[in-house]
């Protein structure tokens, strides 16, 4: 009789812990942050950032530049449009690093002579996509990745190291920008 009421407590138990269902939450990552990124595996948040859209009525062409920098690196860009009209608004696109320079992107750190560029973003190696604009709150949205490359030598011109850094997963939400024509 007591091997019954063993067994039929065991089931019971294997019962009730099987009708037991563990809480699951699921996180999302939403950043308030006007301009972050992931710098070389680490989380990078602007503490100071600034954007501009800058009409050139001789040369008919449009740029916008924006920077961020916090924690001693600082993330600019600058995307060069011709053959532009004079309004604040400014295309959702995707605009790559070109040989040309039109688009252009660097990643800087602070030293004690002041912010030192890390290298060059190659053709292709840097990307912004503008996702939303308000060309009346003046306002943008977008985001952004790059990679630099800096080519270290010895004293003879030999080439010793590359060194790589890696601005990912970047993005900039509704960040205030001005406009001016010149």
């Amino acid at each position: 009789m007591k091997k019954l009421s063993l067994i039929i407590t065991l089931l019971l138990a294997v019962l009730l812990l099987q009708k037991c269902k563990k809480d699951t939450y699921t996180a999302y990552a939403a950043s308030t942050n006007t301009m972050y990124a992931i710098i070389n595996d680490s989380t990078w948040s602007a503490d100071t950032t600034q954007a501009a859209i800058t009409y050139n009525s001789a040369a008919k062409t449009k740029v916008f530049t924006c920077s961020g920098i916090a924690n001693n690196k600082e993330v600019t860009i600058s995307v060069n449009i011709p053959s532009s009209s004079n309004t604040p608004g400014f295309p959702l696109y995707t605009f790559n690093a070109d040989s040309a320079q039109l688009h252009q992107f660097a990643f800087y750190t602070k030293g004690s002579a002041g912010f030192v560029e890390q290298g060059t973003v190659g053709a292709g190696s840097g990307t912004v996509v503008f996702t939303a604009i308000d060309s009346v709150k003046k306002v943008v949205t977008g985001t952004f990745s790059l990679v630099t490359r800096k080519y270290n030598y010895d004293g003879s011109g030999n080439l010793i190291s590359i060194t790589i850094n890696k601005v990912l997963d970047g993005a900039f939400n509704s960040m205030p920008y001005t406009f001016s024509s010149n």
